[in-house]
């Protein structure tokens, strides 16, 4: 099984949540069961063909996460292996001689936040659409006792396993499951990360209103989504597409945006970054070989999408939990 399970169990009993131990297990082996996605086997396959290295010096808090790695016998079979779990698309990561250049550089979207949010040192974290670790690692760097992922995409679940060969993972379990797949919270964690997830929910104040309801009191939400320009209280939903993106639901403006969250019961909402994407933070590479975002960009005006609506641009916010 791709989920170490008996990490789960540890991370559970410190969190004092071990009444969700059997239901998760549960939830898990559904989702990871033969048959479960056409790819799974041979993802599993392409984890077990991973060499043994005699690994030193990771590093967690640097834009690429990184470890050394000694006594690799065949460096081009183990990028062969890893390639066979490609797409990548959250990064970037170095294991040893392999750079992982992913689409995104999402150590740009962590420089724009990890000075504006409170410390993370000692915190029990939960990472929601976590993706392949990347930031839970980059979440332990900077301090965190432990990170919980969630994230349904079966691909980077695998990733994961795959980086947690080599790289310090006893603090960081990556569950193949969504948010409101989670037991009914218990106002457990210190600090939410919801990043590039709230316009992905048809119910975007559910999710908002779910992850209020695992913070502790006086815990973080840290949230990054799309918005739209404007200074009036709105929110649009795409007709079929945004940026290439079918899954789109709701775009709202930043005044819109502040207010779902005080519907949902923050306070303390603060705007750390406004940010436009552009094609040097998200782009196809040799690791990432789809279209990416300079397709989703009308060609004539990357101002605007193919589709004719503003560019992608992002905000970061945080709030405190009542």
């Amino acid at each position: 099984m791709i989920v170490d399970s008996d990490k789960l169990a540890r991370l559970l009993s410190e969190l004092d949540l071990d009444a969700w131990r059997t239901g998760l297990e549960s939830l898990i082996r559904g989702r990871l069961s033969p048959g479960a996605h056409g790819n799974l086997q041979d993802w599993e396959d392409a984890i077990e063909r991973l060499p043994i290295a005699d690994v030193h010096r990771p590093q967690l808090n640097a834009p690429s996460v990184s470890v050394e790695l000694d006594t690799l016998s065949d460096e081009s079979a183990f990028e062969s292996a890893l390639k066979l779990l490609m797409p990548w698309r959250k990064g970037p990561f170095r294991l040893g001689p392999i750079e992982i250049d992913t689409e995104w550089r999402c150590d740009m979207k962590w420089s724009r936040l990890e000075h504006r949010i409170a410390s993370l040192e000692g915190r029990h974290v939960l990472d929601i659409g976590c993706g392949n670790g990347y930031y839970a690692y980059r979440m332990i760097g900077a301090g965190a006792r432990l990170v919980f992922g969630a994230d349904p995409t079966l691909l980077y679940i695998a990733q994961f396993a795959a980086l947690s060969r080599y790289l310090p993972s006893e603090q960081i379990c990556v569950l193949p499951l969504r948010l409101e797949e989670l037991p009914a919270g218990r106002s457990t964690f210190d600090t939410v990360f919801s990043m590039g997830v709230l316009y992905h929910q048809r119910s975007p104040l559910g999710h908002l209103r779910q992850i209020r309801s695992h913070l502790r009191s006086g815990g973080e939400l840290v949230l990054e989504t799309l918005i739209l320009p404007g200074d009036e209280a709105m929110a649009r939903t795409p007709e079929n597409r945004y940026a290439r993106m079918r899954n789109v639901w709701l775009l709202p403006t930043l005044p819109e945006l502040t207010v779902w969250l005080s519907r949902c019961g923050f306070r303390d909402i603060e705007l750390i970054d406004v940010t436009e994407t552009t094609t040097d933070e998200q782009r196809s590479t040799d690791w990432m070989n789809f279209e990416s975002l300079s397709e989703a960009l009308d060609p004539d005006d990357p101002s605007m999408t193919v589709e004719g609506w503003p560019a992608p641009r992002r905000a970061i916010l945080k709030a405190l939990a009542p």
